[in-house]
Parts: C-alpha cells; sequence; structure tokens
C-alpha cells in the first residue's frame, strides 16, 4: 500500500501521523511510506530521518495525497485537504464529526473511507486510539490552569499547591475517564484540594481506590456541581460520549457562580464543549474572559507538547495503521469490529451510528 504523512495545517499543530520508527516498520512490511517535507522537522523528526529509513519526502500536500492510497495524519483535514481526498483514498485520522456538519458533508462527497481514531475500540470497550491524547491533554489542563491562574495571566493570583501556612487551591473534575484522572493526578501532585465528579458509580469506586483518599470522588449532580464551583479556582471539564457531541455540564448560569480569576479548561471542546459558555480557541489565541471567568478551550491541546504526543499517538495508531496496509481496508474492517468501529464516513454517506444521530437535521 502507498501511504502518505502530511504536514498539519491547524494552529501550532506540530504532531505528525507518523514517527520514523512507525514508518520503518510500514515499509519493512513491503509498503511505501512519503511525507510532505519539514511534516515532522518541528519536534525533532527531519526529513533527512525520514529519508533513512526508507520514506520518500514529497515537496507538497498535492503531490503526497496524489501518491498515496492511505492518509495517515493527527487532525481532522481542513477544507483545502478535504478537496484533495478522493474515493480511492482512506484517510485515518482525528475527525470528530459530531460538532462539525460541514467536515461531515466534505468527507461524505469526497467519496473516501473516513476512520476516525477516536471510534476505534477494543475488546474491552474502551477508545485506545483516543487514550494517549486524553492523556496528554488531562495532564496539560492543570499546567495551563495553574499558569493563567498567574495575576500576569489575567487570573487570582492563587497557587494551586498552596504554601506553609496557606490552603491550596480548589480543583474541581468534571468527569472521571482517562482525562479527568490524569488531571486529577496532576492535581494531587501539585498539591491542590482536588475533587472528582462522575456519574458511574463503578467509576468512582476506582476513582477511590487510585486516589486512596488524596482526592474527594462525588457522584455528580447539578447541585454538587453548583456547590464545588462557589470555592473552585481550577475546574476541568473532562467529559465524553464516544462520537457524540460533548453534553452541557455547566451552564452559563453555574459558570457565574465562579469567583473572579478562576479558570475553567475544557478537554472536550473538540466535542463541542461540555461548558455552555466554551468555545473553540487555539494556541495563539489560548483563553478569554467571561464574567471574570478566564475560559482556556485550545481544540489541539496536546500540540504543546507535540513531541510527547507525537510518540503516545503513534505507538497506538501503528497497529492499526498495519492491519489496514497488510490485509487492505475492506478486509481489515471486515476481520475487525473494534477497527470498523472507527468507520465513520464511507462511500459517501455516515457509518457511525453517533454520528448518524448527531448530524440529525444538519446536514
Amino acid at each position: 500500500m502507498r501511504i502518505g504523512t502530511p504536514k498539519e495545517l491547524k494552529n501550532r499543530e506540530y504532531r505528525v501521523g507518523l514517527t520514523p520508527q512507525g514508518a520503518q516498520e510500514l515499509i519493512r512490511s513491503g509498503h511505501t511510506v512519503s511525507v510532505e517535507t519539514g511534516a515532522g522537522s518541528v519536534v525533532g523528526f527531519t526529513d533527512e530521518l525520514y529519508e533513512s529509513v526508507g520514506c520518500s519526502i514529497v515537496a507538497d500536500a498535492d503531490a503526497l495525497f496524489e501518491a498515496s492510497d492511505m492518509i495517515i495524519k493527527v487532525k481532522e483535514p481542513q477544507p483545502v485537504e478535504i478537496a484533495r481526498l478522493q474515493p480511492r483514498h482512506t484517510l485515518f485520522t482525528y475527525l470528530h464529526l459530531a460538532p462539525d456538519p460541514e467536515q461531515t458533508r466534505g468527507l461524505m462527497n469526497s467519496g473516501a473511507t473516513c476512520i476516525a481514531y477516536e471510534t476505534v475500540t477494543d475488546r474491552f470497550g474502551r477508545l485506545p486510539l483516543l487514550t494517549p491524547m486524553s492523556e496528554v491533554a488531562g495532564r496539560l489542563s492543570i499546567q495551563a490552569g495553574a499558569k493563567y491562574l498567574e495575576i500576569s495571566n489575567g487570573g487570582s493570583g492563587t497557587l494551586l499547591g498552596g504554601v506553609t501556612g496557606v490552603a491550596p487551591g480548589n480543583v474541581l473534575v468534571i468527569g472521571g475517564g482517562v482525562a479527568g484522572r490524569n488531571a486529577a493526578e496532576m492535581a494531587v501532585g501539585l498539591g491542590a484540594n482536588v475533587t472528582i465528579l462522575d456519574r458511574s458509580l463503578d467509576r468512582l469506586r476506582e476513582l477511590d481506590v487510585i486516589f486512596a483518599g488524596r482526592a474527594r470522588c462525588l457522584y455528580s449532580t447539578s447541585s454538587a456541581i453548583e456547590s464545588l464551583l462557589r470555592t473552585a479556582d481550577l475546574v476541568v471539564g473532562a467529559v465524553l460520549l464516544p462520537g457524540s457531541e460533548a453534553p452541557k455540564v455547566v451552564s452559563a448560569d453555574q459558570i457565574s457562580l465562579m469567583k473572579p480569576g478562576s479558570v475553567v479548561v475544557d478537554i472536550a471542546i473538540d466535542q463541542g464543549g461540555c461548558f455552555e459558555t466554551s468555545r473553540p480557541t487555539t494556541h495563539d489565541d489560548p483563553v478569554y474572559e467571561i464574567g471574570g471567568v478566564i475560559h482556556y478551550c485550545v481544540t489541539n491541546m496536546p500540540a504543546a507538547v507535540a513531541r510527547t504526543s507525537t510518540i503516545a499517538l503513534s505507538n497506538a495508531t501503528l497497529p492499526f495503521a498495519m492491519a489496514l496496509a497488510n490485509k487492505g481496508v475492506d478486509a481489515a474492517i471486515q476481520s475487525d469490529p473494534h477497527l470498523a468501529g472507527g468507520v465513520n464516513v464511507a462511500g459517501g454517506k455516515i457509518a457511525h451510528p453517533e454520528i448518524v444521530a448527531a448530524m440529525d437535521g444538519k446536514l
């Protein structure tokens, strides 16, 4: 199979779909790999490094798409990239279609087979290709929150860990999945006073064991959210419904209960955001303020640590990329129901039930 990895176009997106090591594995299996020039240079994966493992370096994206059967990316394709897709292409990347009818329409019109990392499952019902970036985003959410709590960045001037004789800051994590757990671990590590809210009693029991009293793990209700928002310095929204638009678990009225100079970080912004006041931001312009509350809603948070993120993502996606290349796309999908769960668009139609539901009346 002819495999291509383009340079990402999203704001400050320095991740790359294949590491040189991943590309080498595909080449050793008999496939050809093309990489757009400069695709990994910012994170230390130079053109020369790709060439040393047998990749071809392509001068521009037009040529790369033309020379490839499968495109392996990181972020959802931008309009100019969608225009390059043809029915013969397989696109393997994050898509996050639920809140994005324009992208969904474009992918349908392309006729390409579009496989989304975020809806591929494993035999335990987990999301193995979303997990590494959820880990990164969860950890980054606390770093970002701590930064914007500083006076110089518009925050209240609160140090999350406190100091001798001064109470630590209060961190509220809404959602106890992979991202929420990683956010809580970082916040606990800084010495903050941490509360995790979730609606799964089984998950709360697991978190109670994991944190062993270092964080409070409570059942999530509107009343609990409102009570905790009043004293929170940092709130992390980490709610996920696989394939669906994120539920709005905090309303604008509830956000108004928070103290001036407090910070909210919406990890679910790729899926539309879980705060009513959330709107997508970029690494160039990451925050905005509503009612004195600072909102950080960057849609590609892991790009801030692009080298770590690239390696973690490639480790997770490579076995699936190998299966698609070695078996052929149709055979790989038919033989693996977990990979089949990643097919969001194929043959001009939406192929995932959650995306069908999300697009109802929008296309």
